[in-house]
């Protein structure tokens, strides 16, 4: 069976929290309420939507939030949304090396492949799988869904949260955390990822 590299999407391969805290902060205001500080925000990134929203507002009010949230982000998901230096050219390579390049993300999957359709990495990634119902990461379920629907078998996962190291790892797969977007380096540690970069500048040779 082919190799199966596995990526998170936002905040590793799209450099796309800008986006995604600005459609949180916006749904706010369209329910009514006071909006939160951004560095609150940004302090429950790498969650669930849910439980970013269950941090910040009353227990009733979690549901519409998300609501407020989807619609704006669909509208402005691609705002200043963008792949990191790089990663295109990644991609390409690891398809032409023979590896198999799906997504697992935390996202909903039509929302997911919304965003790699809009950022141009459509046709550079043979899967890409959003988690539509709990578990979600640091559960392995995401993860093992992306390897199943290629057929390949699962070689690195690489991400920039927490949860991405240790879904990976609970999949049994080695694990490259990037600093780059969602987590710093010092909070990737602790997860205990086989490999911790800047960026992924060194993937390539870490697979032979």
């Amino acid at each position: 069976m082919r190799p199966v590299i596995v990526f998170d999407l936002d905040g590793t391969l799209v450099d796309s929290l800008g986006d995604i805290v600005a459609s949180f902060l916006a749904a706010f205001p369209a329910r009514g309420l006071a909006t939160p500080d951004e560095a609150a925000v940004r302090s429950t990134l790498g969650r669930p939507l849910e439980e970013m929203f269950a941090v910040l507002a009353p227990a009733h009010e979690v549901e519409p939030l998300c609501g407020a949230y989807r619609a704006h982000y669909a509208e402005h998901m691609a705002d200043r949304s963008r792949p990191f230096p790089g990663v295109p050219e990644l991609l390409g390579d690891l398809g032409e090396r023979g590896y198999l390049r799906v997504v697992a993300s935390t996202k909903r999957t039509e929302t997911a492949q919304r965003l790699v359709d809009t950022t141009g990495l459509a046709p550079l990634l043979d899967h890409v799988q959003g988690t539509d119902a709990p578990p979600y990461k640091p559960a392995p379920d995401v993860v093992l869904r992306a390897i199943g629907a290629v057929g390949g078998r699962g070689a690195w996962m690489v991400g920039d949260a927490a949860s991405d190291v240790l879904a990976g790892r609970a999949a049994g797969l080695d694990t490259y955390a990037v600093s780059w977007g969602t987590h710093d380096a010092a909070r990737l540690a602790e997860a205990g990822p086989t490999v911790l970069e800047p960026d992924l500048k060194r993937l390539p040779t870490l697979l032979g």
